[in-house]
């Protein structure tokens, strides 16, 4: 039976009579309302060909082992209390905080062609992806995904009836013939080989990062061309999408490689990112600093970098994770105020404050930074 827990205290009021509902056009806007994941039935997902691509190679044995199981109940517990005190300490600093509804993640489906259980409603920011007025549903890859927007759909319906856009990409079917079924590991140092194909348009919104009218993107394990493709068509000539590429065998998400931090300020991962994309010509660069996660603690879906995975509250406020103290002094030093908050069991789930996420509303407008 699906745990309910009550989620957060009654939102602050709705924008004034006037504004927009939603409106994001860049990371680092001043942030006024946000959605904040859960991890609530959280379950290791059905064991599927797509995994091995991203998962720690460490952890295949107990993802296929404890496929459609919960997570660990302490894992969860603690994981809930970081992103409670995370959502604390936004509304703190005057952000609207709203929640996902849990829904169950243990039930099989299934469609014409397969059955999966699913996972959970964690990183809003991989399944939407938020482009000034617009909600856009993401077409995931992950058969273990494939319901997870359901979580987010009152959320959805509510700002659609006060004006936003809402769209979806196509629903994938996700058959064999996504996939490619001899993938094999190149190794880190390897040429880059992803496990899905381009039978149909795939994307996660983590795969992209918005800096007003450029949209930056990478191709991943689960993002293809055809995705790409089909949201630069859907956006139109008002936006210009930019596919980077980058030093990384295994790559899923791009908030833990490049992050824009305000204009003109860039965070980079200092393996993947050998050479700045000439698209950020002028702007200062800071490397990431080494990340200080102990080996010991578990990282389910993960690397450690995901320190780079900070959430901007405007071009001067910066949420990063309270024991990381080389990220904190960094940010110091790169001219930002850090605001600590402890996320590391959280991080056991493969993201930080950046994936546990979805900006709907920063105080801003289209501008070009290029």
């Amino acid at each position: 039976m699906l745990e309910t827990l009550p989620l957060h205290a009654p939102p602050p009021p709705s924008p004034r009579g006037g504004e927009r509902p939603v409106n994001s056009h860049t990371e680092w806007d001043p942030l006024e309302e946000v959605i904040v994941g859960i991890v609530d039935g959280a379950s290791f997902p059905t064991w599927h060909m797509s995994l091995p691509p991203v998962l720690p190679a460490a952890q295949h044995e107990t993802f296929r082992l404890r496929a459609g199981t919960p997570f660990p109940a302490e894992l969860v517990a603690a994981a809930r209390r970081e992103l409670e005190e995370f959502a604390h300490i936004l509304e703190a600093e005057g952000v609207r905080v709203r929640r996902p509804e849990p829904i169950p993640q243990r039930t099989t489906y299934s469609t014409l062609s397969w059955t999966s259980t699913g996972m959970y409603a964690a990183m809003p920011r991989d399944a939407l992806l938020v482009v000034g007025d617009e909600i856009i549903e993401c077409p995931m890859a992950w058969r273990s995904r494939y319901y997870e927007s359901l979580a987010y759909r009152p959320l959805l319906k509510e700002y659609f009836r006060a004006g936003a856009r809402w769209s979806a990409g196509p629903k994938p079917e996700l058959t064999d013939d996504q996939y490619d079924a001899g993938w094999v590991d190149p190794g880190d140092a390897g040429p880059q080989r992803l496990v899905i194909t381009e039978f149909e348009p795939t994307f996660d919104a983590a795969d992209f990062t918005r800096c007003g009218r450029d949209i930056i993107c990478q191709k991943s394990n689960v993002t293809n061309d055809f995705g790409i493709e089909w949201l630069r068509r859907h956006l139109g000539p008002e936006y210009r999408v930019h596919v980077l590429e980058f030093r990384d065998a295994h790559p899923m998400h791009i908030d833990a490689t490049l992050v824009p931090m305000a204009p003109g300020k860039l965070l980079v991962h200092p393996d993947r990112v050998p050479e700045v994309p000439a698209l950020f010509k002028g702007w200062d660069v800071m490397a990431a600093p080494r990340p200080v996660i102990p080996d010991a603690h578990p990282l389910f879906m993960t690397s450690k970098w995901l320190n780079m995975n900070v959430l901007m509250l405007d071009e001067q406020r910066v949420v990063v994770e309270r024991q990381d103290e080389p990220m904190i002094e960094a940010v110091k030093r790169f001219g930002f105020t850090p605001i600590p908050c402890n996320f590391r069991n959280f991080n056991s789930f493969g993201g930080s404050f950046h994936c546990a996420t979805l900006d709907v509303r920063r105080r801003g407008t289209l501008e070009t930074y290029f």
